[in-house]
């Protein structure tokens, strides 16, 4: 039996290994191994927007994370649901957008995007703020 241990791993280290196993006697023996390294969710990217009121706009929010983060979107300290009045949430396993579908002044402020997985979660903060037509 061949035990590998490795302290330390980090997440760039995931991915395929090879063990070979060769003597004068038999025919060499190889095995494959997949390794997946788990991590916490950190967010990658999360830009704020200028929409002018009355027209579409969207907040996203990327994060990696092994397992793949689950998100959830706040504005002033409360958590928004999908189905409010002409907001939708898209989330993927990487992104999440908050979509307005018609701008209001009373959209316009600061969000909070949550990312979390078992192993833990962040949050950014994206402001949505009024943009002139030209």
């Amino acid at each position: 039996m061949l035990e590998l241990n490795h302290v330390g791993i980090t997440r760039e280290q995931s991915g395929d290994y090879e063990c070979s196993a060769s003597n004068d006697v038999a025919a060499p023996v190889v095995r494959r191994v997949k390794v997946t390294v788990n991590y916490p969710p950190y967010i990658s990217e999360a830009k704020g927007t200028g929409v002018p009121v009355g027209q579409k706009g969207t907040l996203q929010c990327e994060a990696s994370a092994v397992p793949s983060a689950e998100f959830q979107w706040f504005k002033d300290d409360k958590r928004l649901v999908e189905g409010k009045k002409g907001v939708k949430v898209e989330n993927r396993p990487f992104l999440s957008k908050l979509i307005f579908f018609n701008v209001s002044e009373h959209d316009y402020g600061n969000y909070t995007c949550v990312a979390s997985n078992k192993l833990g979660h962040t949050n950014a903060s994206i402001m949505l703020f009024g943009e002139t037509l030209p």
